[in-house]
């Protein structure tokens, strides 16, 4: 249905919003009047406006209930959406899926765990900048943070401060390497380039002068728009990072980079950072991460991580019985009447 293609959506949710935006005439028919309309509700309508649509989006039956085939048609629908997959292969890609956001995986994992005991799939991490940086030049969001994050402990998760930005810091490697060796803990760089796609990469260890590759198994790659997914080690090599400085021989690019191998990483930026490139790898089974293999940033961000570990795990970590050490067991068991059996 040519509507359908307009609203990107398939199947059960997309004849759902074409009824909602149709205004459920049941006549076939999309007008530009219907299409105002339904714009202005979701940008300009009021809080409760714009609940009340969502929700009856979600009752993809229409029997003002959402209930389960609800949800399920909305998840699905989603799943094409990020991955254009057909129908056959919901099943055996849902690992696959899983893998690519884990944030959506840690999150719906977590509803296991009571509200109160905080949800790890819900934290985004507090996003510090000096305070005569205008936000709106910020390129990391929130919602682009939850997504990396999906991936990282809880205590990776409290704050990120950023290190570097070309707008106010300029295009000077010495400059980029001088602010992000001050946090010798990790970094996540992103880049927006000319194309307007948003990538970037986890680098577990400090940025360092290096005439070979480096790193560890916790560094990974990321895509943030127009798609995002997550692309952990495989394990296929340890091409992990990249981090070269004054070097004078070709086989030593000057810059810094994940994956791949020489002249031809799954990410790299030259020393200049003005330009750089992205091909597929095997470091990380990624995708080349833009629209081209060679990229011009137009924003570089990178942004330190601040890990702090809990009082109470520093200190009280070896204290008390298992059940009193790890509380969300204690609080599962205490749903199936045996949180005191080891008592």
């Amino acid at each position: 249905m040519p509507s359908q293609n307009y609203f990107g959506l398939h199947g059960p949710l997309g004849d759902r919003m074409f009824d909602l935006v149709t205004q459920q005439r049941k006549d076939q028919k999309l007008t530009f009047e219907d299409l105002v309309i339904a714009k202005g509700i979701y940008e300009k309508g009021t809080k409760d406006e714009i609940e009340e649509f969502i929700y009856q989006l979600l009752d993809v039956s229409g029997n003002g209930i959402v209930g389960r085939s609800d949800l399920e048609c909305v998840l699905v629908a989603m799943f094409d959406n990020i991955f254009n997959m057909d129908n056959s292969e919901h099943g055996s890609n849902f690992r696959t899926w899983c893998t690519l956001l884990p944030s959506v995986r840690k999150f719906l994992g977590s509803l296991l765990i009571p509200p109160n005991q905080g949800r790890p799939g819900s934290q985004v991490p507090r996003l510090l900048h000096l305070e005569n940086i205008d936000p709106n030049m910020i390129l990391l969001k929130k919602i682009y943070a939850w997504h990396i994050g999906g991936i990282l402990p809880q205590h990776d998760l409290e704050e990120w401060k950023l290190l570097y930005h070309s707008s106010v810091n300029g295009l000077s490697f010495s400059t980029f390497l001088g602010n992000v060796s001050k946090d010798k803990g990790p970094t996540v760089l992103i880049i927006k380039d000319k194309e307007g796609y948003v990538y970037g990469g986890y680098a577990s260890q400090p940025w360092e002068r290096h005439g070979d590759f480096y790193g560890d198994l916790k560094s990974f790659l990321f895509q943030l728009y127009p798609t995002a997914s997550i692309f952990r080690p495989t394990g296929a090599n340890t091409n992990l990072q990249w981090c070269a400085v004054n070097f004078s021989s070709a086989s030593i690019p000057n810059g810094i980079g994940f994956g791949g191998k020489v002249n031809h990483f799954g990410l790299f930026l030259l020393a200049t950072l003005d330009q750089g490139h992205t091909f597929s790898c095997t470091t990380f089974g990624s995708p080349c991460l833009s629209k081209t293999n060679r990229i011009y940033p137009e924003v570089i961000e990178c942004w330190g991580v601040v890990t702090k570990v809990a009082d109470e795990e520093k200190h009280d970590g070896g204290k008390g019985t298992v059940l009193e050490r790890f509380k969300e067991d204690r609080h599962m068991l205490n749903m199936v009447g045996l949180a005191n059996a080891s008592e």
